[in-house]
């Protein structure tokens, strides 16, 4: 593998906003490639996101089912959202927004990686984490979708049979669950 200081280098030239939205932004982004032919793609920057995969003391995994306009579906995810208070670190937010959605308190909040979901044209990374020594504490759902989402505990073990047969895609649900599971492997 070539090092990344021996790599061709791609230089970027400007920005144009496209779009200005409630928390995302649409940049037209031009570059010279390493011939130095000019280029353009659209990019969607993001503040970032968090997840957490919640595990109880019965080995389920907490997940959130809920709309996504986006895909026009209902999606089994585990419970995350958007980095959007400002100067919040993102293990707070992972810790508010695992209460606010499936009402659950983490006693240990482990990071378990900090990954780009997207980056063919999105530049949010998401932080996952690894909640267990779980609490039950009030919800406080946010926006349209939250009001309607539901609340699911799944064992564990039928996690890759839900993957494999399409009742969960969610790509930050199915890396965290197998981080979390490799994990939770080498502590007990």
């Amino acid at each position: 593998m070539t090092p990344d200081d021996q790599l061709p280098v791609f230089v970027p030239t400007g920005e144009e906003t496209v779009h200005q939205g409630w928390f995302i932004r649409v940049q037209r982004a031009t570059f010279l490639d390493p011939d130095g032919v000019s280029f353009e793609r659209d990019i969607v920057r993001h503040p970032g996101a968090v997840a957490v995969v919640a595990i109880t003391d019965q080995d389920t995994v907490v997940l959130a089912r809920q709309y996504r306009p986006a895909v026009d579906r209902w999606l089994l995810e585990i419970p995350a959202g958007t980095c959007d208070v400002d100067g919040e670190p993102p293990e707070a937010t992972a810790a508010r927004e695992l209460a606010e959605e499936v009402g659950y308190q983490a006693g240990q909040l482990t990071l378990l990686t900090r990954t780009v979901i997207t980056p063919g044209f999105c530049d949010e990374y998401a932080y996952i984490y690894l909640g267990t020594e779980l609490q039950r504490v009030p919800s406080d759902r946010q926006g349209a979708e939250e009001q309607y989402l539901e609340v699911v505990e799944i064992p564990l073990d039928d996690f890759d049979e839900m993957v494999d047969d399409g009742r969960i895609v969610d790509a930050s649900t199915i890396l965290g669950v197998g981080l979390a599971r490799r994990r939770l492997a080498g502590t007990r």
